[in-house]
């Protein structure tokens, strides 16, 4: 795994605000595609406000109005008793949760998959009462002449996971909901399998289980069951806490290579690959024992959320597989490598 000698390749400096009344302080975590002889990144914009008096909090929210929905400042006093703003990405209020920033989703087009270029505006803001908090971490999947978009939806009743679709990247299709909170990290299968969608899936349970990646299934995309989990964290193990699936699933003559992540009890977020079979994902063949990329530059130590690699795309260019990642929560990284070589550091189940 090499880290591209020009790191981070989009900086939060990089990206318009979207409103003259917000600043960007991320971008960061972005689904990866090849079209029409360029590389996409869908990035997720972070936004807060521009100006806040120094003794208060002020953070962008959407709400509905009779114009539509409408971005708000909200302005909570410092050192009140009912705040706690122990973490930086979130707060909570008089009982209600907060995020401090709110994502939109941003494209960044490239000829080499190494210098991109971000669009002046957003190509999908949040709009429904379950996104009143943002949009997050896309992943596309390419079916049948097809882009098919799954990001995260945020709001007061949890965290869901959408599906958006576009065949131009410039009118985008919302479908809604597919899975409901808490459920995320969701990347759809490029193909049908034994004539259904799949899709990788991550359920956070509250009370019994651990937090591990699931299949499950579909006709339509829209309407998910047959559900089974396929992966699970590991003991005293750099995933141990937590994993969940990252860039699509990419099909090589091994079987499907999926880069997901995994975080450790020190809230440490890495990366590592495990290799399902073709013809049946829910069959394990090889799994990182090792991660293959964790957190070690500067950009990925100190940040939003320091300690931090996340991908949500990787793109094959030639011999290379290019994988984008967020680094600390705040920009956008590369690194390097080849599938063959992911594939010989797993270790065989």
């Amino acid at each position: 795994m090499l880290r591209y000698e020009n790191n981070p390749i989009v900086k939060p400096g990089d990206v318009q605000p979207s409103l003259k009344e917000l600043k960007v302080v991320c971008a960061f975590n972005a689904g990866a595609v090849k079209f029409k002889n360029q590389i996409l990144l869908l990035l997720r914009v972070a936004e807060t406000a521009k100006d806040a008096e120094a003794d208060y909090i002020t953070f962008p929210i959407i709400e509905h109005t009779n114009e539509g929905p409408k971005v708000k400042l909200k302005s909570i006093k410092k050192g009140s008793p009912d705040l706690d703003d122990s973490d930086p990405r979130m707060l909570i209020y008089q009982g209600q949760p907060y995020l401090t920033t709110l994502s939109h989703l941003r494209l960044a087009r490239s000829d080499d998959g190494r210098q991109f270029s971000v669009n002046p505006t957003p190509a999908m803001l949040p709009q429904a009462d379950l996104e009143a908090f943002g949009l997050e971490d896309p992943r596309i999947t390419h079916i049948d002449g097809k882009y098919y978009i799954t990001h995260t939806a945020v709001s007061p009743a949890g965290i869901a996971t959408a599906l958006a679709s576009t065949d131009d990247f410039k009118n985008f299709g919302r479908h809604g909901l597919i899975f409901a909170p808490e459920n995320r990290d969701v990347v759809i299968f490029p193909e049908k399998i034994e004539g259904k969608y799949m899709a990788i899936h991550r359920p956070y349970p509250k009370h019994i289980g651990t937090p591990g990646m699931w299949l499950g299934r579909s006709e339509d995309l829209l309407h998910w069951g047959e559900y089974q989990k396929i992966m699970d964290v590991r003991e005293d193990s750099w995933d141990c806490v937590r994993i969940g699936a990252g860039a699509v699933p990419l099909r090589t003559p091994k079987g499907w290579l999926e880069i997901y992540h995994g975080v450790d009890k020190d809230n440490r977020y890495c990366l590592g690959a495990v290799l399902l079979d073709g013809d049946n994902p829910s069959k394990i063949l090889a799994r990182s024992k090792e991660p293959i990329l964790t957190p070690e530059a500067p950009y990925e130590l100190k940040g939003l959320l320091g300690n931090v690699v996340f991908t949500c795309g990787v793109v094959e260019l030639k011999d290379e597989l290019l994988i984008y990642y967020g680094a600390a929560d705040s920009v956008t990284a590369l690194a390097i490598t080849t599938v063959e070589e992911i594939i010989n550091s797993l270790e065989p189940i």
